[in-house]
């Protein structure tokens, strides 16, 4: 009895401090995950990744071995005239992430543009101080990563720091 008394309770969630080196990880070696999934026993069906709902998808549940509260798609305010859903709130640890997946038609402008107007909008979130983009470039249409995360590392101001991550790098 004490033992299934155990398993009830859910893990602490991480301090902001814990919690940074594990979407690290998590986003880092993100392409592990997509690649290493599809090698089932007996050709079992599984996962593809095919577009950043997948993507999606697959980072929620990847967070949630790690994070007890994350919030989906949540509506923030409208900036130059448009409307935006951001990706996961993690309230507990002010942080926002937002994830991209490239495409022939989404490469590197196109990836710098969208989150640029991403952290205008992200900003005006009170609670939150850290936006966390995530691009899964899995056929690698970006054609200079570094100089992107540099770029868009140079956003971060007093009220919200940026960190992006590129996967595979």
């Amino acid at each position: 009895m004490a033992i299934l008394k155990a398993f009830e309770k859910l893990p602490p969630t991480p301090q902001n401090d814990d919690i940074l080196p594990i979407i690290s990880n998590v986003c880092l070696n993100f392409n592990k995950f997509d690649v290493n999934i599809k090698r089932r026993y007996a050709n079992r069906e599984t996962i593809t990744i095919k577009d950043e709902y997948d993507v999606q998808d697959s980072m929620l549940s990847i967070l949630k071995l790690f994070i007890n509260d994350i919030r989906p798609e949540d509506y923030v305010p409208s900036y130059a005239g448009g409307n935006s859903r951001v990706d996961f709130l993690l309230p507990l640890h002010g942080i926002v992430i937002e994830t991209k997946m490239t495409n022939k038609n989404l490469s590197d402008k196109q990836i710098g543009e969208q989150l640029i107007i991403d952290f205008e909008r992200y900003k005006q979130l009170k609670d939150y101080s850290h936006l966390i983009c995530f691009v899964y470039d899995k056929d690698s249409h970006i054609r200079n990563p570094h100089g992107l995360i540099t770029d868009l590392e140079k956003l971060s101001d007093e009220n919200m720091r940026v960190t992006v991550y590129i996967s595979p790098l």
